[in-house]
């Protein structure tokens, strides 16, 4: 016969045994209502926004806890995307750079303060007191190697012409001044990080972020080359060289995008959604960078006078490579690729969305913006 003490031991043992499962169960019951929640979003906003196929991986409390591939990667075989399909994130690739540029500071070769002359010779005399950190926050003054008009390089010849070229403009501000979003900056960075390593760029990077990641599948290169799963990249703008921009259009076609060699701090990686994840898992967990590196690297990048500068709203800001939403509620860092990639991290909600899609111009910051809003408003 069970004494009251015996049927209360018995109780408390049944009481704790249940509270993990109903814990558990909850949680359970959250994530699968959470992931019907994205699955019908993706659905509509691929309509609306007519992309033809992309990547979603979620990433919660340091754990993925989503991953999903939907539509084509080749409209033109009718190929579905797949978790190895690449994608084109163009300019996410910033981040490889401002993450190998704090590799250095940490190993003492370099200080994001000091002048770019002290690492680079043949510069105009000009862009001498440049810092490190201006070039990676895109607040240097210099003058864009590229040309708006042509979608090529200043001089409309080879990289060694347009690196003549660029050196005769004069600056479009004093250093610190503004916001420009340029390439020259990540082209001075990619020559810092090569002179500083004795290494080619891509190599570095490869030995020193990918390989600890675990990227198998990421590469550098152009949408002309052929590499095995590479989804196209396809859009409905097309440049108007007179007024030097692009403008909408009916009719889809794939962009030709070549990005030279010398620039690859700039652009030019193909990835997948869940190999990001475990690069940016591989950050967060220190494999990469420590911690104080990390917070320095994302903390905003403030003008002469004070203020802060980026692009569009959200996006007021911009740290060492990497976009920045500073607000009140729900700050997020968040590069963006080629306006079809974005990998937006929400570092006060332990929260990350890298969603990246084949179709140029789509927004894709507001679609993940709308898939992180399913995760806050569940806690």
């Amino acid at each position: 016969m069970k004494t009251s003490k015996t049927r209360q031991f018995y109780c408390g043992n049944i009481y704790f045994f249940l509270l993990p499962c109903l814990v558990l169960s909850t949680r359970i019951v959250q994530a699968q209502t959470s992931a019907a929640k994205v699955t019908g979003l993706l659905k509509a906003e691929m309509q609306t926004r007519h992309i033809p196929g992309l990547q979603l991986v979620v990433i919660r409390h340091r754990q993925i806890v989503l991953t999903q591939e939907l539509g084509l990667a080749s409209l033109e075989f009718k190929v579905p995307v797949s978790s190895g399909t690449l994608f084109s994130i163009n300019s996410i690739a910033k981040v490889f750079t401002g993450t190998a540029v704090m590799q250095l500071e940490e190993q003492g070769k370099l200080k994001l303060d000091d002048p770019i002359s002290c690492y680079l010779n043949d510069l105009p005399a000009t862009w001498e007191l440049v810092t490190i950190r201006q070039l990676l926050s895109h607040t240097s003054g210099l003058p864009d190697i590229e040309d708006d008009r042509t979608d090529g390089l200043v001089g409309n010849k080879g990289e060694g012409t347009a690196w003549e070229v660029v050196k005769t403009l004069p600056l479009t501000s004093r250093p610190g001044e503004k916001f420009n979003y340029i390439a020259t900056n990540y082209l001075l960075a990619q020559r810092i990080i090569e002179r500083l390593t004795g290494q080619p760029f891509e190599n570095y990077i490869r030995m020193t972020q990918w390989k600890p990641a675990g990227l198998r599948k990421t590469v550098y290169g152009n949408s002309g080359d052929v590499t095995p799963q590479k989804s196209p990249t396809y859009t409905y703008y097309q440049l108007d060289r007179d007024k030097g921009e692009r403008v909408p259009t009916k009719t889809l076609r794939q962009v030709n995008e070549i990005f030279p060699m010398s620039y690859r701090a700039d652009a030019g990686v193909f990835s997948t959604a869940t190999e990001m994840a475990h690069w940016l898992l591989a950050l967060e967990n220190g494999k990469l960078l420590k911690r104080r590196s990390i917070k320095t690297m994302w903390t905003p990048v403030g003008l002469n006078n004070g203020n802060y500068d980026g692009f569009d709203p959200p996006f007021n800001a911009y740290t060492l490579g990497w976009p920045v939403a500073v607000r009140k509620k729900h700050p997020a860092i968040a590069p963006i690729g080629g306006g079809r990639a974005v990998i937006i991290n929400y570092p006060d909600d332990d929260l990350s969305v890298i969603l990246f899609t084949n179709l140029s111009g789509c927004s894709p910051e507001v679609i993940a913006e709308k898939i992180a809003a399913v995760y806050l408003n569940s806690q």
